[in-house]
């Protein structure tokens, strides 16, 4: 299937801002940060307080998906009323960009600043996808959506894995390209991460449609945002398949987002594995998750995207239960080569069947922004869930166990979603 210009350009934004995600947040930073503050006795001062290092970086990522939460009801509302869905976009992108840029600063002298800017980074990342997201019922008709989304998709993997393989080399054979040390060649690679991010991200979001800029102020903008967020709420209550729906998808993107976030915490902390083989997995992941972003993308042509979920969060639920027993590093290869095949599938379902449900509106942002609110909300209880759990029991590989319950409880949801189709004789989505 072929896609125009403006198409492939929402995608490659994919491309461009999928690095942090991988390389950053779900790779190098937290080897590195576990790795450094490990000199202190794993403990970290932060806002005047001490810290289990990993317990306090798992409260700052829940606080930056928090904020995004509060925020987006306004900056969708801004973006629908004032028509600058791309201003927005690129501001979160360049906030994301530069702080990503800035941890080349951060060595086991100041832990408080990788804390700071993995904040401000994960705020620039999530609040970015507010606006992305927004543009696909916009620039794609319905039946093209699964597609396109899954494009996105792909193309975020297979770029933020061939990033992640040069990282890799330079951590790995630091004196191959000058450089001193493994430390050294980690901080060089947030450096390029974010020298990427911008640099694709910029062309990327400059070919997306033109905004059309209105002439809007209201002071008390903030308060009405939520309002006509509390509005939408309302107005689920008139389309029952898209509450459940969403009812199920706050579930298992607690479980799938909270997973993304840890996973190599959980390797290196439980398991003991050594950062070469943590990126060996989460290359296992990226470039199986092409794979199966494709064939879930199939499936849905051919059945419907509601039993695809079904299919890919009971394999997640399986999966992350599975893992509390993993003792190995080929155990680990294991578990990330199944979920790798059902990870892009189900978020990228996820996005294009909320956008197929929707009703027929032009105040997309809105929608989109209580879509965000929804998912970083369920990352924030997820990563505080995880957090308090450590905390209460000492034990990271509990969190397996307490994921698997979500991802349980958000199957119910989607299984009662399609029990609802076949009632109402409705065509599921």
């Amino acid at each position: 299937m072929k896609f125009n210009k403006i198409q492939r350009s929402w995608a490659m934004y994919d491309w461009a801002n999928s690095v942090y995600s991988l390389v950053i947040s779900t790779v190098l930073l937290p080897i590195y940060y576990e790795a450094v503050t490990k000199e202190n006795d794993a403990r970290v001062v932060f806002l005047g307080s001490e810290w289990e290092n990993t317990v306090i970086y798992n409260y700052v990522i829940a606080a930056s998906f928090l904020t995004i939460s509060i925020l987006s009801p306004y900056l969708g509302a801004m973006a629908d009323k004032t028509g600058r869905r791309k201003v927005f976009m690129n501001t979160f992108m360049i906030t994301g960009g530069v702080s990503t840029m800035l941890m080349y600063f951060f060595t086991s002298s100041n832990p408080g600043l990788a804390l700071v800017l993995a904040f401000f980074a994960s705020l620039g990342f999530t609040g970015s996808f507010v606006f992305y997201n927004s543009y696909l019922p916009i620039i794609a008709p319905k039946d093209i959506q699964d597609r396109l989304s899954a494009r996105g998709f792909s193309l975020g993997y297979l770029g933020s894995g061939l990033l992640l393989i040069f990282c890799l080399a330079l951590v790995q054979m630091p004196d191959t390209f000058g450089l001193a040390d493994a430390g050294i060649a980690t901080r060089v690679s947030f450096l390029i991460t974010g020298i990427w991010w911008l640099g694709f991200g910029l062309p990327a979001i400059g070919r997306l449609p033109k905004d059309e800029v209105k002439d809007y102020f209201e002071s008390k903008l903030f308060w009405s945002s939520w309002k006509e967020l509390l509005v939408v709420l309302k107005e689920l209550r008139e389309l029952p398949a898209l509450r459940r729906f969403l009812s199920g998808f706050f579930w298992y993107s607690t479980g799938m987002q909270t997973i993304i976030l840890l996973a190599a915490v959980f390797g290196s902390k439980v398991l003991g594995l050594e950062s070469s083989q943590l990126i060996v997995t989460i290359l296992i992941i990226q470039f199986v998750a092409i794979a199966g972003a494709a064939v879930f993308a199939r499936l849905s042509e051919r059945t419907s995207n509601t039993f695809a979920i079904i299919i890919g969060v009971g394999i997640w639920m399986v999966i992350c239960f599975g893992a509390y027993f993993v003792q190995t590093a080929n155990q680990f290869y294991a578990v990330g080569m199944g979920l790798g095949f059902v990870m892009g599938a189900v978020q990228s379902l996820s996005r294009s069947t909320y956008s197929k449900m929707l009703p027929k509106t032009e105040d997309h942002s809105t929608y989109f922004s209580f879509y965000d609110v929804m998912e970083k909300l369920a990352t924030t209880v997820g990563m505080f869930s995880i957090g308090i759990l450590e905390w209460l029991t000492g034990d990271l590989r509990n969190s397996a166990l307490a994921l698997s319950l979500f991802f349980a409880i958000g199957l119910v949801q989607i299984l009662r979603l399609q029990s609802f189709y076949k009632k109402s004789a409705t065509e599921a989505v």
